[in-house]
């Protein structure tokens, strides 16, 4: 008699690349991480604070399934005083427990088992394996390097559509290429999705963590009442929070109304003196990410001029969120590179092959680390970069 198995979808998901890397580092001593996508900064005190004084008012309680309507408004004043967009806290906005919980959530709102989505990479693997994980297709177009800078193949995105194609996802800033779209980038994308009548799902986590400018540009400027569009964000890493799984959703009133419906299956609500924490760090986190964003640039440039001048290596200033995106002439196996780095030197990076096509020969360095982190590790990257047959 057969056992029961694992159902096929799921186990036709692949495990993260960048967690395998982590597990075994976790498994040794004295390891440089430079792997996840954080900071090594504790959460701010202040909202630690805020988070103690809500339980002590007695948060501790289910909210309504799409969050306090308090943290809704203060996430509508964030986009009014940051972007310049009106959105309504009762229809529009949609609190999730991480940005994560929130693809998934959004994503399972649009998609049916056998439909497509294209999804722009190099990126965060979870977008396309959650489309994977609800039995779609994930269509992955590689952003080209053109001069020194990412852009949008859309020649090939166009030859992507077809009868099953449901939705478009791309991420501004990126992890882990560190784009950030233009407003014309955006503006083709929008009137792409709005072309072929997909979906358009922007990952915009990183919206504060930008070098050129104070933040990135959200789609939400450019939409127009009905426009198929919804925006994934979470208080992770600009607020230091990445512990704490809290996210959003903001979008057109029909998905965020399904997806405040489907919640009650995902996580019911996250909990509540979490959200009123976050209410402390949109209205009060100003100064902190000022702060943070001075530290990351350093630190960014600091990277850059480490592995910058090594012979075959590739860097892409980044523009926005917190990585190195380094190409390597040669690499076929980012995979294995990353092991062997990981065994030889202490050293943990993410390899490029996690972030789908366009990633191969590519590894990913978090550069939010401590200097204390940071020093030690690039210089052990450098001599085994270096040491490289050619």
């Amino acid at each position: 008699m057969l056992r029961p198995g694992i159902a096929p979808v799921a186990a036709g998901v692949e495990y993260s690349r960048v967690r395998a890397i982590a597990e075994m580092a976790m498994k040794m001593e004295k390891v440089y991480p430079l792997y996840f996508g954080e900071s090594n900064l504790p959460t701010p005190l202040f909202i630690k604070e805020a988070l103690e004084r809500a339980l002590g008012e007695g948060y501790t309680f289910y909210t309504s399934n799409s969050g306090l309507l308090s943290l809704r408004e203060a996430i509508v004043e964030h986009y009014e005083r940051l972007q310049g967009v009106k959105v309504d806290a009762g229809s529009e906005v949609l609190v999730t427990a991480s940005g994560v919980q929130a693809l998934h959530v959004g994503i399972r709102c649009v998609l049916d088992p056998g439909d497509e989505a294209i999804v722009l990479t190099p990126a965060w693997p979870n977008g396309a394996q959650i489309v994977r994980l609800i039995g779609g297709q994930a269509v992955e177009i590689a952003q080209p390097l053109v001069e020194g800078r990412y852009g949008i193949d859309f020649e090939a995105m166009e030859g992507a559509v077809n009868e099953r194609t449901r939705l478009l996802l791309y991420t501004s800033p990126s992890n882990p290429l560190g784009w950030v779209a233009t407003e014309d980038e955006q503006r083709r994308l929008l009137e792409f999705a709005r072309r072929h009548r997909l979906w358009l799902l922007a990952d915009e986590v990183y919206e504060r963590l930008t070098y050129e400018q104070d933040h990135a540009a959200s789609i939400l400027r450019l939409t127009e009442p009905g426009d198929a569009v919804f925006v994934v964000q979470s208080f992770s890493k600009a607020y230091c929070m990445t512990g704490w799984r809290l996210g959003w959703i903001v979008g057109r009133r029909d998905l965020v109304k399904r997806a405040m419906e489907l919640n009650e299956f995902h996580v019911s609500c996250p909990a509540g003196f979490t959200q009123r924490a976050a209410e402390t760090a949109l209205r009060a986190g100003e100064s902190f990410v000022t702060e943070l964003k001075a530290e990351l640039r350093a630190r960014r440039d600091y990277c850059v001029e480490q592995l910058g001048n090594l012979p075959g290596v590739t860097i892409p200033r980044p523009e926005g969120a917190f990585y190195l995106f380094p190409a390597i002439e040669g690499l076929k196996d980012s995979f294995g590179f990353a092991k062997d780095c990981l065994h030889a030197t202490q050293v943990g990076i993410a390899p490029g092959v996690a972030f789908g096509p366009g990633g191969e020969g590519a590894i990913r360095i978090c550069y939010a680390a401590d200097r204390s982190v940071l020093e030690p590790a690039m210089e052990r990257l450098r001599g085994y970069i270096s040491s490289l047959p050619r």
